[in-house]
């Protein structure tokens, strides 16, 4: 039996009490709950308020300290929270909280067991790092890229099941979460190249891809294996697959396929990977020059079962290859240091029943996203002396103790921490405001899509990931036309979104509560940087009059987009990922942070 140690009543209350926190703060952010003031702080220096919520029952309270910062941010004080019920002081319990709230949260009946698990899941990862991670935030600051991506403690610093893996058993969450640091290898198929498409990106031939992932001697072995069974090598690709899913998907659902020989077991590959932080890509740790390997994995996790669509990856390559070019060729991205790690190659099967039922009868189902894969850039060959990586979202990172690696990081760059703010913007929000302006392309830049390059604490330039999957083209620019998929037709305040919400709302939010709280940087000086970086980039592009005026990203307000609005109402496929705009669920407006230093007013 495996130990669940993790599992005690010490590390269950701090994961309870953190996600509550969390499930208050960031529920009343999108207006799903509304606290009321029951003592306002005295006049003086900022303070938290005190609040009350009240369950729709009337039976249950929560009373807490916060403070509202902008873009009506809750900044939740932890160990402040009381619960009681009947009166009676009562245990902190995620679950609970969600069936007390249920009624206000609208999650459909039948989705809210689903939901539940999710939150378990979520709070046993969380009980799992508190009860076997060390590293403080001062031991991050000069961290190995994949310690610190192991080390986080926080999933999507919004979304509150956001460690769901629902499909995992302990086993399973041992050998393959990120947070475990485990290594894995892949397991190899062959896959009937009658069946299976593998796209190639620039300058990669068949023979180059393969010939740079596997070593000489194991594509001999994988050869003679195929020829052992009396089949022509050169009738198949090979397919690599996470070892969860070979055993818990492909060798079961699959198993004619397998049968028939148009999948064919070829066994693990001799190179060692770490799993990042979105579950199903992995870092080559034998060889880390190779590829990231992201896989197709049949887990729910986070509003999606996280599988790899074969007709969705072909044009991906192509993708990339027009947006590398597009980053390669300007010049302001240049000047920032902006870059793409494409995913220059991907491989796709669609030999199966599930496949033919979709030509046949045109039904749709997850089941068509079991079997595809692709290579994507590793960062490491980027990186020059002095400079290390880290993902984005161990910006939001704080350790057991409370303590945020941004803060460790300004602290350690012997930078004021303004100084530091303003040379993090220069690397992340100008290159995305550029985008915008100057070519209509928008990226989904969250933290775990960006890869930072810091030198002495300082991040002096960004790298962009994931771009086949979540890249827009907003704008009428002819497009080649296998990146004709990635064009969106949206109007131009859903275009203002991809910084407004996207990088506004979905990190640097939680950036500026951070550094706010924490006493390093008050909220308005870091919203101020913030509009210095966006008026600095209009001002060095006076080219650009028109799409600045188009985009307004001083205006007074913006539609305010609610991701945990999107789970609660399908936690099975929170928006349909072929028109992502018109899955969006809004609640009223937020007020810009930087509009009241529009340029020129």
């Amino acid at each position: 039996m495996i130990a669940a140690d993790h599992l005690n009543p010490d590390t269950l209350a701090a994961a309870q009490r953190h996600l509550v926190a969390k499930a208050i703060a960031e529920l009343s952010h999108e207006r799903l709950l509304a606290p009321e003031v029951s003592r306002r702080a005295p006049e003086g220096p900022p303070r938290p308020t005190e609040y009350v919520l009240t369950t729709p029952s009337r039976t249950t309270t929560y009373s807490f300290r916060a403070q509202r910062l902008a873009l009506d941010h809750w900044a939740v004080d932890e160990a402040s929270i009381e619960r009681t019920v009947d009166g009676e002081p009562a245990a902190l319990d995620v679950q609970a909280f969600v069936v007390e709230m249920a009624e206000r949260l609208g999650i459909p009946d039948q989705l809210l067991p689903t939901y539940l698990e999710e939150l378990a899941a979520t709070l046993a990862s969380a009980a799992w790092k508190r009860y076997h991670h060390t590293a403080s935030a001062a031991d991050l600051v000069e961290a190995d890229y994949q310690e610190i991506e192991a080390a986080m403690t926080e999933g999507h610093p919004s979304f509150i099941a956001n460690n769901g893996r629902v499909g995992y058993g302990l086993d399973d969450f041992e050998a393959y979460a990120p947070e475990t640091g485990s290594r894995l290898r892949l397991v190899w198929v062959a896959a009937r190249r009658a069946h299976t498409r593998l796209s190639l990106g620039a300058g990669l031939t068949e023979g180059s891809l393969y010939g740079a992932e596997l070593a000489a001697g194991t594509r001999a072995a994988f050869e003679g294996r195929l020829s052992e069974l009396g089949l022509d090598p050169a009738d198949y690709l090979y397919l690599p697959l996470h070892p969860w899913q070979w055993t818990d998907k492909v060798a079961v659902t699959f198993a004619p396929d397998v049968a028939r020989r148009d999948l064919v077991p070829l066994g693990e590959g001799p190179d060692d990977y770490r799993a990042q932080q979105s579950i199903r890509t992995f870092f080559n740790v034998s060889d880390p020059r190779r590829s990231y390997v992201k896989t197709a994995l049949a887990i729910q996790n986070m509003g999606f079962l996280r599988g790899l669509s074969p007709g969705y990856m072909g044009p991906t390559p192509a993708i990339n290859d027009w947006v590398a070019a597009v980053v390669e060729g300007d010049e302001t991205l240049q000047g920032c240091g902006f870059g793409v790690l494409r995913e220059h190659a991907a491989i796709g099967y669609t030999g199966d029943a599930f496949h033919d039922l979709a030509h046949t009868h045109g039904v749709r189902s997850p089941y068509q996203k079991m079997l595809a894969a692709l290579w994507r850039e590793s960062p490491l060959p980027r990186v020059r002396d002095g400079e290390r990586l880290a993902t984005m979202a161990s910006l939001l990172h704080r350790d057991a103790d409370g303590r945020s690696l941004a803060a460790a990081l300004v602290e350690a760059s012997g930078l004021d921490a303004a100084t530091w703010v303003r040379s993090y913007l220069r690397a992340y929000v100008r290159p995305i405001v550029h985008c915008l302006l100057a070519h209509d392309l928008a990226f989904m830049p969250h933290g775990e899509n960006l890869v930072l390059v810091l030198r002495d604490g300082v991040v002096v330039r960004a790298l962009m990931k994931d771009i086949g999957e979540e890249v827009a083209v907003m704008g009428e620019q002819p497009l080649p036309p296998d990146v004709e998929r990635v064009r969106v037709k949206v109007s131009d305040d859903v275009k203002a979104l991809a910084l407004l919400t996207d990088v506004f709302d979905g990190v640097l939010r939680h950036l500026a509560a951070i550094l706010h709280t924490d006493g390093v940087l008050d909220q308005d000086d870091f919203w101020a940087e913030v509009a210095r970086c966006v008026a600095d980039h209009e001002a060095e592009h006076p080219r650009l009059g028109a799409a600045v005026a188009a985009y307004d990203l001083f205006r007074a307000e913006f539609d305010h987009s609610c991701l945990n609005r999107l789970q609660l109402r399908n936690t099975l496929e929170m928006v349909d990922l072929s028109d992502q705009a018109q899955s969006l669920m809004y609640a009223g407006t937020l007020e810009n942070p930087i509009a009241r230093w529009r340029p020129g007013v």
